[in-house]
């Protein structure tokens, strides 16, 4: 299983720069974040390859497909952060649909597939993918519209484009519908990335009800190639359980 460490949980408040060398003390050879216009993208770029690490994903800039009258945002957006993941050298970005704008469920659902529709040329030209995010609006994001991963999967198919994929994230999945396994090897072709945390708690893997280690071997099994991004948020030391999950891998 590759792995990559999203810098800004596992290492929270701690300076983007600091958090590169220690997923490169901890073993890792690949990392990612969440917004990138609040940080210094040259410095965090220089200081990637000065490491020898792999930045593989980070978020737009805006977040508001299911809201047409906002589809000219969402592309400049887009156009803004292609630019910073062509300089970095990270192959996707991260997107999520947007809060539910009140509308029928039918209406957000092709706004978001029209957009992704619009946004396809521009990724296919690049090269670079977008990943198509659903949250739990549960615990962590309330008024969220899109949630199931079933909807996502199909919306990506309607959209139809080979450079537009789903992040499933196991712990949001968990939370919203379980089902984990079964959902990622079933649709092995619509996902491009995977998130990683504990659940309750959205903390280490080990902890709470998901077995990481029985979800990775059914993942190499059924030859998910693309990267598992640990998101979590450490209740012991960060460096101690990223030694356990590298003991868990390999």
């Amino acid at each position: 299983m590759k792995i990559s460490i999203c810098i800004d949980s596992v290492f929270e408040d701690m300076d983007s720069i600091k958090a590169l060398a220690m997923v490169k003390a901890a073993g890792f050879g690949a990392f990612e974040f969440w917004l990138w216009h609040n940080r210094d993208m040259e410095a965090l770029a220089a200081k990637a390859r000065e490491l020898d690490l792999a930045c593989v994903a980070f978020c737009t800039r805006e977040f508001n497909l299911t809201d047409p009258d906002k589809r000219a945002d969402f592309m400049q957006g887009l156009k803004e952060s292609i630019l910073m993941a062509k300089n970095i050298n990270s192959p996707c970005l991260i997107t999520q649909s947007g809060d539910d704008t009140g509308k029928e469920r039918s209406f957000q659902h092709k706004s978001i597939v029209a957009g992704l529709r619009e946004a396809a040329p521009l990724l296919e030209e690049s090269g670079i993918t977008l990943l198509l995010e659903p949250l739990n609006n549960k615990i962590d994001h309330k008024g969220i519209y899109l949630v199931s991963s079933s909807e996502s999967f199909e919306i990506i198919d309607e959209a139809g484009s080979p450079n537009i994929k789903v992040l499933f994230d196991i712990y949001h999945q968990q939370i919203s519908e379980g089902d984990i396994i079964r959902q990622m090897t079933s649709n092995l072709d619509k996902i491009g990335h995977i998130h990683c945390a504990g659940n309750p708690g959205r903390h280490e893997l080990h902890s709470g009800e998901l077995d990481y280690a029985r979800i990775f071997k059914a993942l190499d099994s059924a030859g998910y190639s693309s990267y598992a991004g640990l998101e979590y948020f450490p209740k012991e030391a960060a460096s101690e359980s990223l030694k356990q999950i590298k003991e868990m891998i390999t």
